[in-house]
């Protein structure tokens, strides 16, 4: 026909200009000077540009319409036989190959992948999922005119990336719900997403749909938008305009965070810290559902008709903070202020402690011209290959508040803590006649010490997190004061000595010690060793008897304990290294100078301080003599 003719044609012609190049360039293989460079430069130029003319009339076979390279290719027998014996290797025609394999064999193999992991629209499973995701993808095209097509068009690249339907944990191959994979090669600082504000659950958006009188200015932004999500899902349902975002959003079931569990899959975490904070958690939630809905003045007595009680129920409730906890992002770049906010498909991204990338808000439009309107916008912060999954941070979180509020933990995680109660009463008068032992000496110091941590606004209980090497310079400062002695203060006030610094050896043993005690007797808290849980995991078939909570149990509470004994192991280490497991240690004798041991400069990046340097100091004067 006549695509095939012109095909031929200027096929043919592409192949004459190549074959004129070579013989020029065989011709003047010995004169190497400029004139023939320039004759090379030109045939090149001439031989790429018809060829760009054979590819041109390839792909498009009328001037009046577009047809994907796919379809040319398989637009009839002839043509793709002529395709397959186009060329060899290093043959002339190795584009028409190339053309071939990148869009004809490799294109079905993407799709045939993409709908065996549920990604692609033309998937017919009938998988409530799969539908799920497609209509959240053509929702926010609809309404939020977000570009979301896998081709590229005028000003716009192909989207990035899909939807799974399920993603699972790399370490321990559990699952962790939907998720976003690169549909493409993705580069460092690639655009991602870019989403309306107007299609974000916000506190300005429950005002909006439940009035004024209810969302009032002063309310927690929590409250707000849990009260619209409720509303939105629960009670007008299909009418909702958020109702194909709100259809990708878990079950609790789901998430699975420990302010939802049962006693017995609590029971597991027994000796963790986030068995008091989720207590915590829970009762708080219900006291604010009964102080906002349930309650005598509640909105459920005050306005039946707008909020019925058998929409607004506490375990609708509970979902509804739920999914706050787990996927709500705090946007600090608005123009108003930051801000709360649900952001449908940007809160499918699952979190990696290793990203770096951040989801943001930011003025809608170029750098040149702005639309005024407001945007959800993220970067990659690094490259990603086709079919590999997106991450966000969600913050430098440990496991403990990650379990609480997300519903899963992290193995190795670098953030990864464990709260320690550390709490010393100073002998004072009072409190050794409240123990009735005559063997405890009254500390002379003990009543400066309760004055000087009242005024510093803490309690002589406090809770201190433990990383795995390390521990807060909050928490050394608090200890150094309450081990004081007279012998380091030789009647000097209190407030006079720098807590940040090392007051003395014999100071610094009791603090380390302190923190070691410490740390032993939250250890000690767990009924089962760490070598237990290691057996428990080790186990296949008992461990995968276990629920998913309780395998989350065991996994978390197994690695708090590895941090507390590493934490066991660093101050030990350190006491050694400085000398401080010796009697007989020096005090400070009134010195406000401090000590500098062996290791302070690196650990807490100090030199010794100098009298000058103290006076200066105290003077108020803003010189470095460092």
């Amino acid at each position: 026909d006549e695509y095939n003719e012109r095909y031929i044609y200027f096929f043919f012609f592409g192949v004459v200009a190549n074959f004129k190049t070579r013989s020029s360039l065989f011709q003047r293989r010995s004169a190497c000077n400029t004139r023939t460079m320039i004759n090379f430069l030109e045939l090149r130029i001439e031989r790429v540009l018809s060829l760009l003319v054979a590819v041109y009339l390839l792909v498009i076979p009328s001037c009046d319409s577009f047809v994907s390279p796919q379809a040319v290719l398989h637009h009839g027998p002839s043509t793709t036989a002529t395709l397959r014996m186009a060329g060899g290797e290093g043959g002339e025609t190795e584009w028409a190959k190339a053309l071939y394999e990148s869009s004809g064999d490799a294109v079905a193999e993407f799709e045939k992948e993409m709908k065996m992991k549920g990604l692609s629209k033309g998937n017919d499973s009938g998988d409530p999922k799969m539908t799920a995701n497609s209509n959240l993808i053509q929702w926010l095209t609809a309404e939020g005119e977000v570009y979301m097509s896998e081709q590229s068009t005028w000003g716009e690249a192909p989207h990035p990336m899909v939807i799974s339907t399920e993603t699972k944990d790399e370490i321990t191959n559990e699952s962790s719900g939907r998720g976003l994979l690169a549909r493409r090669d993705i580069s460092d600082g690639d655009k991602l997403l870019s989403i309306p504000l107007k299609l974000c659950l916000t506190k300005k958006a429950a005002r909006e749909a439940l009035g004024k009188d209810i969302i009032q200015s002063g309310m927690n932004e929590y409250l707000a938008i849990a009260l619209h999500l409720v509303h939105e899902k629960f009670l007008i349902g299909e009418k909702s305009a958020w109702k194909q975002y709100i259809d990708v959003l878990p079950l609790v079931q789901e998430v699975n965070p420990t302010f939802t569990w049962s006693d017995e899959d609590l029971a597991f975490l027994e000796g963790s810290p986030v068995i008091a904070a989720t207590k915590s958690l829970q009762m708080k939630l219900t006291r604010e559902y009964n102080d906002l809905l349930g309650g005598e003045d509640g909105l459920i007595a005050k306005y039946p008709d707008r909020f019925p009680a058998e929409t607004f129920t506490q375990e609708n409730w509970l979902w509804a903070f739920t999914m706050l906890f787990s996927r709500a992002i705090r946007l600090r770049s608005l123009q108003q202020g930051e801000t709360l906010a649900l952001v449908p498909y940007a809160d499918l991204i699952n979190h990696s402690p290793f990203s770096q990338a951040y989801i943001d808000a930011r003025q809608s439009g170029d750098w040149l011209f702005k639309t005024g309107e407001e945007e959800i916008i993220l970067f990659a912060d690094r490259a990603y290959r086709r079919m590999e999954q997106i991450y966000i941070s969600y913050g430098q979180k440990s496991n403990a508040e990650l379990l609480l509020l997300y519903g899963f933990a992290v193995e190795r995680n670098p953030f990864n803590s464990v709260d320690v109660t550390v709490s010393i009463n100073p002998l004072t008068s009072s409190f050794v006649k409240e123990l009735k032992d005559d063997s405890l000496e009254v500390d002379p110091l003990g009543e400066e010490k309760l004055e000087f941590i009242r005024r510093s606004g803490r309690e002589n209980t406090v809770d201190f997190p433990c990383y795995a090497d390390r521990y807060p310079v909050e928490l050394l400062e608090y200890l150094r004061l309450m081990q004081m002695t007279e012998d380091d203060t030789r009647g000097k006030p209190l407030s006079d000595f720098d807590y940040s610094r090392t007051i003395s050896e014999a100071n610094e043993a009791a603090v380390l010690t302190s923190v070691v005690i410490a740390v032993s007797r939250q250890l000690s808290k767990y009924p089962q060793t760490e070598e237990d849980d290691a057996t428990i995991i080790k186990d296949k078939p008992l461990f995968g008897f276990l629920s998913y909570n309780q395998r989350m149990a065991v996994r978390h509470r197994r690695n708090e304990k590895r941090l507390l004994k590493r934490t066991i192991a660093a101050l030990e280490r350190q006491m050694q290294q400085q000398g401080l497991d010796m009697d007989g240690l020096s005090r400070a004798d009134g010195s406000t100078l401090g000590k500098l041991l062996a290791g302070d400069e690196r650990r807490y990046g100090m030199k010794q301080k100098t009298a000058l340097e103290d006076r200066l100091e105290k003077l108020g004067l803003p010189v470095d003599l460092k």
